[in-house]
């Protein structure tokens, strides 16, 4: 079990470090494929599992290894604009790994929803980051940190939900 725990995060932060690398650069925070992967785990993983991954990932990151956005790593990182997003990405995993454990990932519908919570916690998370953790104000973290993502995160959730079943539906069919 613990051989198995350990091989699902360790693919778990490599998802997560392939996903930081896609991103459309915008300003004080990125695009990137990182919330769906985050969601995929939690749903996945569960949630103690998926909160674990994402935490392992945020420590690679901290202890320097170049996993986030960008060229970015260390300390610097988890202190700076897109702080919010990174340790949001931590309670929206367990979040919707735990909604994932009550039978929420068994139709498109409602992993959808589960997926919509966990991005308003990891939208949530980055907005009070920046309009009260950085002092950008309400209007100026709205307009950077949630507006210019929220059309995203309704593909991200869409392309998860369809996803994840699918997944399941072809590794069964193979057991």
């Amino acid at each position: 079990m613990a051989l198995r725990s350990g091989a699902l995060v360790l693919i778990g932060t490599g998802l997560l470090v392939l996903s930081a690398k896609v991103n459309l650069p915008l300003p004080l925070v990125p695009m990137t494929l990182q919330t769906l992967v985050v969601l995929l785990i939690g749903a996945a993983f569960g949630s103690r599992l998926g909160a674990v991954t994402v935490a392992a990932y945020l420590a690679e990151g901290a202890l320097g290894l170049p996993v986030f956005a960008g060229p970015a790593a260390g300390i610097a990182a988890l202190t700076g604009p897109t702080a919010g997003y990174l340790f949001g990405f931590v309670a929206a995993a367990a979040i919707v790994g735990w909604v994932a454990e009550r039978g929420f990932d068994r139709s498109v519908l409602t992993l959808f929803v589960a997926m919509a919570i966990g991005h308003l916690v990891i939208l949530g998370c980055g907005f009070g980051w920046l309009a009260f953790g950085l002092q950008f104000g309400v209007g100026t973290a709205w307009a950077v940190g949630v507006a210019p993502f929220i059309a995203a995160s309704l593909v991200k959730n869409a392309l998860g939900a369809v996803l994840l079943p699918a997944f399941r539906r072809l590794t069964d069919r193979r057991s």
